[in-house]
């Protein structure tokens, strides 16, 4: 099965059960979606997300949490959510995405794997969790850089509210989510529960690495997570 074709309809799963993996993965995203930078003595020069601002103070994550839970509820008792289906594709015009999609599994280690390096235009998705559109926190992942070059989020961290992103589904379905915020964690400091918590309405949360690169560590120190929110969909 190649790269773009449709993966066979995964059912719903279960609100418990996805509790279950939240657990064994929350911390993971938030300090595992290390992305390989090049390394400092390859031929080409190590690459990184663009300059983000500081992280957030805990008082102002949880002023930005508190909004972002009044908005989702006000969406929750008339915004659309749609059934399962898992994604194919994603479009994100204003920062030139067009990728396909594979899916993302904890290892034996409780630890996400992410997405081949082999192929720098890949986004991966949670296949434990909600999928795009269903009612809950989607999460799609990809690198910035790979050890070849730049990669399909190296320009995540410059998306503004209002932009839009579209994922193509399995039933032909193209979800259009509404960027509401950007926002840089420390890894140090990541926020599990604003970032992969339930949500009553159908969201999206879209991380990659940002922010400096520790030579010692061979890793970038802060993640940059885009939050959205469906908006719209129709038949692909």
């Amino acid at each position: 099965m190649t790269q773009d074709t449709a993966e066979p309809e995964q059912p719903a799963r279960s609100p418990k059960a996805r509790g279950l993996k939240w657990a064994a993965g929350a911390a993971l995203l938030g300090a595992l979606l290390v992305y390989n930078s090049l390394n400092p003595g390859a031929s080409q020069s190590a690459l990184g997300a663009p300059a983000a601002p500081a992280p957030a103070k805990p008082q102002a994550q949880a002023s930005a949490a508190a909004s972002a839970q009044a908005a989702a509820t006000a969406r929750a008792e008339q915004g659309p959510v749609l059934p399962p289906s898992v994604p194919v594709r994603l479009s994100i015009p204003s920062i030139g995405v067009n990728a396909p999609f594979v899916p993302l599994t904890l290892g034996s280690d409780g630890r996400l794997q992410p997405p081949p390096e082999d192929d720098s235009n890949l986004a991966g998705y949670y296949a434990d969790g909600p999928m795009p559109g269903q009612r809950g926190s989607a999460i799609v992942a990809g690198h910035v850089d790979t050890k070849t070059g730049p990669a399909v989020f190296l320009l995540l961290s410059l998306l503004k509210p209002g932009a839009t992103a579209d994922i193509t589904r399995a039933d032909g379905v193209v979800a259009t989510f509404k960027v509401d915020s950007v926002q840089t964690f420390s890894k140090n400091a990541f926020p599990d529960q604003q970032v992969y918590g339930d949500t009553p309405d159908a969201e999206l949360r879209i991380i990659t690495c940002g922010g400096t690169f520790d030579h010692a560590k061979q890793d970038y120190k802060d993640n940059v997570v885009v939050f959205a929110h469906l908006d719209s969909s129709r038949q692909g």
